[in-house]
């Protein structure tokens, strides 16, 4: 085995003001969960999949996801942390250590288009760190006290998106790294920044977003109606 996909599923959506974790809501015949673990379980170059989730959605997510879709590749659960940061490095350390690459992805960016997934998979082994991004559009402001301090030079700001991969042993090292220092991040490269690896970056686009609040689920529902 080479490349393990780890999906972080441990986050409890606060934003998303249901009672049931963001990432079990259902986008059009299953969970939002089981959408994004078919899109690794269909990649090729995916060779097993980790799973991270709070303990009491342990049992649900075994039965009624994993087995119920026949998400093949899947060969461990992981029981998150308090913060993802914690989440992500317990199932680090869970990993086989025959793993030499490892692709992380928020459970909930389900529309994640193939061709990307397969694109920074091929850079981050290339390179050993990549991610996907997207560059900012709007007009970016600092704003203090309410009011606007300057604007800042958009042309070289992007946003962070996952998947995010990275050689096992380097993102283990970073976050090992960051543990020592107490620094905190929801940003697996950040980790990798701060040991002066460059992360390189592999433009995404729109359709690989992240459901974090109601409309989000509107818009996802939309168009996982159109692509099916």
């Amino acid at each position: 085995m080479n490349v393990c996909a780890i999906i972080a599923a441990a986050g409890r959506g606060t934003r998303m003001n249901s009672p049931m974790n963001k990432q079990f809501l259902e986008l059009g015949n299953k969970s939002i969960l089981a959408h994004t673990l078919e899109k690794f379980d269909h990649c090729p170059d995916i060779d097993c999949i980790d799973i991270i989730v709070p303990q009491e959605w342990l049992l649900y997510v075994a039965e009624n996801i994993v087995d119920k879709f026949s998400i093949s590749k899947v060969r461990k659960i992981v029981v998150g942390g308090a913060t993802r940061q914690q989440s992500v490095f317990a199932a680090l350390k869970a990993i086989d250590e025959n793993i030499r690459y490892v692709a992380i992805h928020d459970a909930v960016r389900p529309l994640l288009p193939p061709d990307l997934l397969l694109e920074v998979l091929h850079r981050g082994m290339e390179t050993g760190a990549a991610i996907l991004a997207v560059p900012v559009r709007d007009s970016l402001k600092k704003i203090s006290n309410g009011k606007v301090e300057h604007t800042l030079d958009r042309s070289s700001i992007w946003q962070a998106q996952t998947p995010q991969v990275f050689e096992r042993s380097l993102i283990v090292l970073a976050h090992e790294q960051a543990l020592r220092d107490q620094y905190f991040s929801a940003d697996d490269s950040a980790l990798v920044e701060r040991l002066g690896h460059p992360v390189y970056v592999v433009e995404s686009n729109f359709m690989n977003f992240k459901i974090t609040i109601p409309k989000d689920l509107e818009l996802a529902t939309s168009l996982i109606t159109e692509v099916e």
